[in-house]
């Protein structure tokens, strides 16, 4: 079977392992999805309109189809979609008085959102998806209630390792008048999480086996390892999350804490991870299910040493199929 590679690039929230969380999930809300039209007429600030949801219309079962799932890692931004957006919130600042004193912009951006009689103005401002710093998507909550998650993912003080999760459905591309003429794809999101890079490590650390912790590697080394492998999944080229392949790899970067464990013990042995693929498993049939591979080579010796894990992507949802274990190439393939 061909095999897809993933090649590296130079250079609080959710770990389960076996489908088990260590963190609080996000708060679910069951709701019918809700997707955008190919020829909605957005309401970001349009003149004449009400809200900025542009979701004006429903497809379920087999009809979802037609929409990929999304499984993407980057950062939410809030960004007023008209002028006339924009003045309104400048006079929900001056009605706030002396509230915002002492505040910074986005202290007082965030003050200003949070209060319950401006959260009209949350459902008013366009909601950018960005990756490695490119505006990727609009993003669009399929349940009302999702907004609030929104405006938890505009920190008050944010900081460049801020990690926010979308899980959804892409719709199609956002016309100009939706967000001050961004264009991009728009994504209706069902889950939505953000976390705090340094806490997500922290979580990762606790989650290691009291006996192995001082096995082969420090703490600090470990946190290295882990830092590594979630850069170089970020990093990868074009992982917009909507790809088979992507969607399976993000999915296991903040939902599977083995991996972590298993590149940090592979460092202490004095391996490097040279690797990722991602291919179709000989289990699809009626499912898609990938193998996602990790190789480590010997720094000494070259010898190479491969780990997989098979992760079910039929559905907007992923999970994991079987856990990681030691991968042997098949002669013949």
């Amino acid at each position: 079977m061909e095999q897809t590679e993933i090649k590296k690039e130079p250079n609080n929230h959710l770990i389960v392992n076996d489908a088990t969380s260590v963190a609080p999930s996000p708060e679910k809300h069951e709701a019918t999805h809700i997707f955008p039209q190919t020829n909605i007429t957005p309401s970001c600030g349009a003149p004449g309109k009400s809200g900025c949801r542009g979701t004006n219309s429903m497809l379920t079962g087999s009809g979802a189809t037609a929409y990929p799932s999304v499984y993407a890692l980057g950062r939410i931004m809030a960004r007023f979609p008209s002028l006339g957006i924009e003045k309104e919130f400048a006079q929900a600042t001056g009605r706030a008085g002396k509230e915002t004193v002492g505040l910074t912009n986005q202290k007082a951006f965030h003050s200003i959102l949070s209060n319950p009689e401006n959260r009209y103005l949350i459902r008013k401002l366009c909601w950018v998806f960005t990756i490695e710093g490119v505006d990727t998507y609009i993003v669009l909550p399929s349940d009302p209630a999702d907004f609030n998650a929104l405006l938890e993912a505009i920190r008050p003080v944010p900081s460049p390792m801020d990690i926010d999760v979308i899980v959804g459905m892409r719709g199609p591309i956002a016309p100009p008048e939706m967000c001050n003429g961004l264009v991009v794809p728009i994504v209706v999101f069902d889950q939505i999480y953000s976390f705090d890079r340094a806490k997500f490590m922290e979580a990762l650390k606790e989650k290691r086996p009291k006996e192995k912790r001082s096995e082969h590697i420090s703490e600090e080394e470990f946190t290295s390892a882990a830092d590594e492998l979630l850069d170089r999944i970020m990093q990868m080229a074009d992982n917009a999350g909507t790809t088979d392949e992507h969607r399976a790899l993000n999915y296991l970067s903040v939902r599977y804490d083995a991996i972590y464990a298993k590149t940090a013990e592979m460092h202490g042995r004095n391996f490097s991870l040279t690797a990722v693929d991602v291919h179709l498993s000989n289990l699809s049939s009626v499912r898609k299910i990938v193998d996602v591979i990790f190789s480590y080579i010997q720094r000494e010796t070259d010898f190479t040493e491969k780990f997989f894990v098979r992760v079910d992507v039929t559905e907007e949802f992923p999970f994991l199929v079987t856990k990681l274990s030691p991968y042997y190439d098949r002669f013949g393939k």
